[in-house]
């Protein structure tokens, strides 16, 4: 407790006087992840986090995991740096409870049935939604703890406009975005490549002395026609080919392809009936080799097909109604006793907006082919109780179906598992002021038979946990203090095993009791200058609570000078205080690095 609270008594208690709804919502903001449908973010009844690419570029973030960290609610486990496996925990659901999209499309390995975060380019995202609280009555397996929804850049207004990026830093690290994206009133495009190498650190001295290193490519291409009879069609591509050197084994290193394709048509049969058809494909393959000799294949596809019904019934009251299909298949070396299963869904919404009162009722069905049918449904309420503050409430269920591996894995897998279930009940309140805004949540999640990892004597397996319970607070503000932007959130949560069996009362591995966060901004003219702060509790490293991880603090430095309005040049500095300090037990993480980078988007 000390190590958390130290930092944010030097820098963060000036900032807790605006305890904060970080990357707040305008009430410009359109969401979709949280109904599947455009809303107003300042309407949404689920607790929802937006980053943009100005949040992207002015924060001079280097991955997707400096994003998502500074949501409420959210753990992030790096296995030693740039590239290394990368899992996330939203408000203590695990890593694979989490669904991931890109631009509507579910990704994930089907074995680990994790989404390789670490390998998602930064320069080519637009836009991070990240839903907290159960989604599975809108998409299935998955969504225990959250969504998170990732969209990758989009033609901009007007002409041809080009953008070109190129970061130097700490560990030899280069990096390099160009592209160009245009539009018109009928048609928009984009097309972006992406590079970046960096030495890396040594992850863990203990196996190996040596720089754990990393480097990607990665190509992002989208478009889309709209006709003058309504019809809207559009479509991306995003492929990334990464190398990772890693500690395990002699000079292990990997190689990895995450690529995914999606196509959709959108079109208004009647004036109140909107439709939408969506295709989709992710591809996660890896091969792993000691040294320049092979050692595994990992080929895992997921394809999947929706068909939505948008049907506004009356001014304020919108039905839904869809169809989704899912199929994950596995190919590679190792012999699994099942390497593919479908999943079919259907399920319907009611949005409804009286007067000061707003109701989300959603409910579905899916039939997955080897653990059979299984129904979730959610209820969210919203009133405002003035023009300024606005209560809500929600209490949704939903279910995961076990990975591949936790079944079928030689020497880890358990083939008698069964899916995960979870019933979450929260409710907040929510302030706009002069001032800024802020936000409380409480929240409470029982999930019954959380798979979990235990010694069973010839190494770890996968069991189930007859229940775990998370209770949490999350608080949120944003304000203008002394000229300066304040943006930050406090996360309690005490995440436990609440089963019958020996562990009652443990805490859940890698979940931190506490998560701060703070950033705060300011322009002077030409020059921009913001501050960063994370904080988090300590957390047990195992489920059995016998390897403890201290809690940590890192402070990052920004700033940004305009040379012109296209171009910038951008500084940073990471863990200014070289922070020792480990998220999972033995991998390190990197100590002060620095960065400078070269920006030019055409304006």
């Amino acid at each position: 407790m000390k190590t958390f609270f130290r930092a944010p008594l030097a820098l963060g208690l000036v900032g807790l006087s605006s305890l904060s709804l970080a990357h707040t919502l305008s009430l410009d903001d359109q969401v979709v992840t949280a109904t599947r449908t455009a809303q107003s973010g300042a309407q949404s009844i689920a607790a929802t986090s937006v980053f943009d690419r100005n949040d992207i570029e002015r924060l001079q973030v280097t991955s997707v995991d400096q994003l998502l960290r500074r949501v409420p609610g959210v753990n992030l486990v790096n296995t030693g740096g740039p590239g290394k496996n990368t899992t996330i925990s939203i408000r203590g659901a695990s890593t694979n409870q989490v669904l991931v999209l890109i631009d509507g499309v579910r990704i994930g390995s089907a074995t680990t049935g994790d989404a390789a975060l670490q390998n998602l380019p930064v320069e080519q995202i637009e836009r991070i939604e990240v839903v907290r609280g159960p989604r599975s009555s809108l998409y299935g397996s998955e969504a225990i703890g959250g969504v998170i929804q990732i969209f990758t850049r989009r033609g901009g207004d007007g002409g041809a406009q080009p953008f070109f990026s190129t970061t130097v830093g700490s560990a030899q690290h280069l990096s390099g975005t160009a592209g160009v994206s245009g539009s018109d009133d009928k048609a928009w495009y984009n097309l972006g490549v992406s590079s970046l190498k960096d030495e890396g650190i040594d992850a863990r001295p203990s196996r190996e002395v040596d720089h754990d290193g990393y480097r990607e490519l990665s190509a992002n291409l989208s478009g889309g026609y709209r006709f003058a009879n309504g019809l809207t069609l559009d479509g991306n591509i995003l492929q990334v080919d990464s190398h990772n050197d890693y500690d395990s084994g002699f000079k292990a290193n990997a190689d990895n392809v995450t690529k995914v394709y999606g196509a959709r048509a959108r079109f208004s049969p009647l004036s109140a009936w909107d439709v939408t058809l969506q295709a989709g494909r992710s591809e996660d393959k890896t091969d792993t080799f000691n040294g320049n000799t092979f050692n595994t294949r990992i080929d895992t596809r997921r394809d999947s097909f929706g068909w939505q019904n948008d049907l506004r019934l009356a001014e304020g009251q919108l039905l839904t109604l869809g169809y989704d299909w899912l199929d994950d298949e596995v190919n590679g070396t190792g012999t699994f006793a099942e390497d593919s299963r479908d999943n079919h869904g259907v399920y319907a919404q009611y949005l409804a907006q009286f007067g000061r009162h707003e109701v989300q009722l959603s409910l579905r069905h899916d039939d997955n082919e080897q653990f059979g049918a299984h129904n979730t449904g959610s209820l969210g309420y919203g009133l405002q109780l003035t023009d300024a503050l606005r209560a809500v409430a929600s209490y949704g269920t939903a279910f995961k179906a076990p990975t591949f591996n936790q079944l079928y894995y030689p020497g880890f897998g358990n083939a008698d598992l069964e899916p995960e279930s979870s019933k979450s009940l929260e409710a907040g309140l929510q302030g706009w002021h002069d001032w800024g805004n802020w936000s409380a949540t409480v929240f409470r999640n029982e999930i019954d038979d959380l798979i979990a990892y235990f010694n069973s004597g010839a190494g770890l397996q996968a069991q189930n946990i007859d229940k775990a319970t998370i209770n949490g607070l999350e608080l949120e503000a944003a304000t203008q203090l002394l000229g300066w932007s304040w943006q930050g959130n406090l996360t309690l949560q005490d995440p436990k095993n609440a089963s019958n069996r020996a562990g009652q009362g443990d805490l859940l591995p890698r979940r931190a009791e506490q998560v701060f966060n703070l950033d705060v901004d300011r322009r002077f003219g030409r020059i921009g200058v913001g501050a960063s702060l994370h904080a988090e509790g300590r957390r047990w490293d195992n489920a059995a609570n016998s390897t403890d991880l201290p809690g940590y603090n890192t402070l990052d430095l920004r700033a940004t000078y305009w040379l012109s309005h296209a171009w910038r040049v951008q500084a940073q500095i990471t863990n200014l205080f070289d922070t020792d300090y480990e998220t999972a037990a033995t991998y390190q993480q990197p100590g002060r690095a620095g960065y400078l980078t070269l920006r030019y988007q055409a304006m």
